[in-house]
């Protein structure tokens, strides 16, 4: 007895220790990494001909990844690293940075945590080789990474430690993971709090529970299943079809910018540059967005993130879910703002196939008043958006139909 309590004793300080510096880490850089982007965004609303310069920054993107070789490196090689095991190169981290910070300086349409996942995922393993952790510890530790990152751009620690555990083998989670993940990510987001950087939290009107009010959010939840499904698709195929288009990354890279200043100056809106953030905060604050939004901004995501430029897309799984929810709920009788909140968890859901992250995620974003109707938006998208995923390395290894192992990559 007193040999198992030791050997527990043992574990439990020795992750303490890793996620300590692994968060502390993640906070750092992740505090200066949401500061240089937001500063991008800033220099680019200020000066709205940084966008002319798009083309050439994509063009400079190309070449930092050649020249290290990393053309290869996304948030799906992480995910597909911590089940293989193997290293994660941590040149990757200001490859990554720099890249996603001159995406958002010139307009491209991205987000930034698909670059956090990244750096996090680097982070965590080069924390796991200092402190000499074998090949399957490491993995941890890059989860540990992962979360700390997601927590310091969204003030999200609990939907960063499930996001982590959840993302990269769907129906298995492993529970060893809960206590270094959560310290990494509290260590985080304390490091960011020290840093003036307010949390993501927004203010969407309060509806009481009710069957009408139910019905009327799973159908919602049905139709964001379709649009979480569109999203993902898109993707892939777009980034197939821009490589047959233009198999030189360098000529790529220029062609998607251009197409990018074309679709901006045609719509005579900056709306769907960079992340969007004030197009979601009036969807679901204001209950206001276009019937179209939805649609542009994945135009815009997809030529931008499939021609080369680096970001993420779970802010634009944000955007088009809060800004399809606005639409929609207000056909389906649901007030504005509330469906967009419903509207945006039930696409980040489907998208990545993370139910509980997702309604964790609700609860960190909006409150808890709500959570069975985010409950029962993110069941009802999860099963709906079958086996399609933004993470092509993603495993699902339970069926969405029946209680069947299917192990399988998302689509």
């Amino acid at each position: 007895m007193l040999k198992s309590g030791a050997a527990f004793a043992r574990a439990f300080v020795k992750w303490l220790a890793v996620a300590a510096v692994t968060g502390l880490a993640g906070g750092l850089v992740g505090a200066a990494f949401y500061l240089s982007v937001a500063e991008a965004t800033e220099l680019r609303e200020r000066f709205p001909w940084l966008l002319y310069l798009l083309p050439a920054a994509g063009v400079l993107i190309a070449g930092l990844y050649r020249v290290t070789r990393m053309e290869q490196e996304n948030t799906s090689a992480i995910i597909g690293s911590i089940r293989s095991g193997e290293g994660v190169p941590l040149l990757l981290v200001p490859v990554i940075f720099l890249s996603t910070a001159a995406t958002h300086l010139c307009g491209g349409s991205a987000g930034r945590e698909g670059a956090a996942l990244q750096i996090g995922g680097d982070l965590g393993f080069a924390a796991g080789r200092l402190f000499r952790l074998d090949g399957k510890e490491r993995r941890m530790a890059t989860l540990c990474g992962m979360s700390a990152l997601f927590s310091a751009l969204f003030g999200t620690p609990l939907t960063a430690t499930v996001f982590a555990l959840e993302v990269v083998s769907v129906g298995q989670l492993y529970y060893s993971g809960l206590v270094p993940c959560l310290a990494s990510a509290l260590a985080a987001y304390g490091v960011t709090g020290l840093a003036g950087i307010a949390p993501t939290r927004f203010s969407v009107p309060f509806v009481a529970l009710s069957a009408d009010a139910l019905w009327r959010v799973a159908l919602l939840a049905v139709l964001c299943a379709l649009v979480s499904i569109l999203f993902c698709v898109t993707m892939h195929r777009s980034e197939r079809l821009f490589a047959r288009i233009a198999p030189n990354a360098f000529l790529r890279a220029a062609l998607g910018g251009v197409l990018i200043i074309a679709m901006t100056l045609l719509l005579g809106t900056n709306d769907y540059n960079g992340a969007g953030v004030g197009v979601i905060t009036r969807a679901l604050e204001e209950g206001e967005a276009s019937p179209w939004a939805f649609l542009l901004k994945l135009l815009f995501t997809a030529v931008t993130l499939s021609s080369g430029f680096r970001g993420g897309e779970v802010v634009p799984a944000f955007f088009i879910g809060s800004t399809f929810g606005c639409a929609a709920g207000q056909l389906l009788g649901l007030e504005p703002g509330f469906a967009a909140a419903v509207g945006l968890v039930a696409v980040f859901c489907g998208a990545v196939n993370c139910p509980l992250a997702s309604i964790i995620l609700s609860v960190e974003l909006f409150g808890s008043g709500e959570i069975l109707y985010f409950a029962v938006a993110c069941c009802v998208s999860y099963m709906l958006s079958g086996y399609t995923g933004l993470y092509s390395s993603q495993k699902i290894m339970y069926s969405k139909l029946r209680p069947e192992f299917i192990d399988i990559n998302a689509k």
